[in-house]
């Protein structure tokens, strides 16, 4: 990382770069104790766990809803939000000790948390956001539904993003180099309108 952290917030979370050091001590501190990050993620909080999901919002129009599926420790959902305050942002987590922590990381701000499984919630976003949730194919079959039309399933992955789309129709890989963050891949699926 050549950029400071401090200078990377400013340029980033313009708007809100209290909170975001709040959920970085909260993510490296109760993220670790509950079990949601490794134990020696600590050190790597920022560069590996907040910055990372930064890229995909370059895809997100203004003023967007967005669902993030699978949030777990909140990564990429409260990321965004906290990044990108214009968007509707809702958490969705099947597994109650992580919506617990994600209640506990979003109090007083607007950021909704459902508790439920991707394939059984009925409302439906603009966008849907997923980080390390499942391969490619499985991730559309669960997560379908909940996209409106026109808008996208937005994927963060790594270096398997090109294998995992192989047999995904109309599958696009965005390659998206951020200032002092790095190279993050997404696949994007729109729905058509």
């Amino acid at each position: 990382m050549e950029q400071s952290v401090e200078g990377l917030v400013g340029r980033y979370f313009p708007e809100r770069q209290a909170e975001i050091r709040a959920f970085a001590e909260f993510l490296a501190t109760a993220g670790i104790e509950r079990g949601l990050i490794g134990p020696r993620e600590g050190e790597r909080i920022w560069e590996r766990h907040i910055f990372n999901c930064l890229p995909v919002t370059e895809l997100i129009p203004q003023g967007a809803s967005l669902f993030d599926i699978g949030s777990g420790a909140g990564l990429p959902g409260i990321v965004i939000a906290l990044a990108r305050p214009d968007l509707k942002v809702t958490l969705i987590e099947p597994l109650e000790r992580r919506v617990e922590f994600l209640k506990e990381a979003t109090a007083g701000s607007e950021i909704e948390v459902i508790r439920g499984r991707a394939q059984d919630v009925k409302k439906t976003a603009e966008y849907v956001t997923a980080r390390a949730v499942a391969p490619l194919e499985k991730l559309k079959k669960m997560s379908w539904h909940m996209v409106k039309t026109g808008g996208a399933l937005l994927a963060m992955k790594g270096e398997s993003a090109a294998t995992e789309m192989v047999g995904v129709k109309n599958a696009v890989l965005h390659e998206i180099n951020l200032e002092g963050v790095g190279l993050g891949r997404i696949v994007e699926l729109r729905k058509p309108a």
